[in-house]
């Protein structure tokens, strides 16, 4: 995580006014990372679910029902990378057991979810600090 610059302050007006302007670009700054970070999810997800070892894309549609919504916060935003498809539970942790209409399934798991959360999470509270930190430049 990159530092920002050390400034000193004599006049605590000063300081006040320059914290009060941090603390305003604070959210913005937070919202636009956070709402980046959920679209790189939603485009790492669709393109695992995109055939092997994912789940294969006979049509597009699973693929493309994946949505991200993001809502913002006082002090930045909340995403959810999501989808409605009914088939989404069974793609990625497979289903081995009889249904609701009787029919028996020993199908395999394609995880398109969990991989591509692997890759985005490690480096993620890293990359919201850094635009807050931004704020204060």
């Amino acid at each position: 995580m990159s530092r920002a610059r050390a400034r000193t302050f004599t006049d605590p007006d000063q300081l006040a006014a320059e914290m009060a302007a941090a603390a305003a670009k604070v959210g913005p700054a937070t919202a636009r990372a956070v709402r980046h970070e959920a679209v790189v999810l939603q485009a790492l997800i669709q393109a695992a679910a995109s055939g092997r070892p994912g789940p294969n894309a006979v049509t597009g549609q699973y693929r493309a029902s994946w949505l991200v919504q993001v809502r913002p916060r006082r002090h930045g935003a909340t995403a959810t990378v999501g989808t409605f498809a009914p088939q989404a539970r069974r793609l990625e942790l497979g289903f081995h057991g009889t249904d609701a209409l009787g029919r028996t399934y020993a199908q395999q798991p394609f995880p398109h979810v969990a991989p591509a959360l692997a890759l985005l999470q490690p480096r993620f509270a890293e990359r919201i600090a850094t635009a807050a930190m931004g704020a204060f430049t």
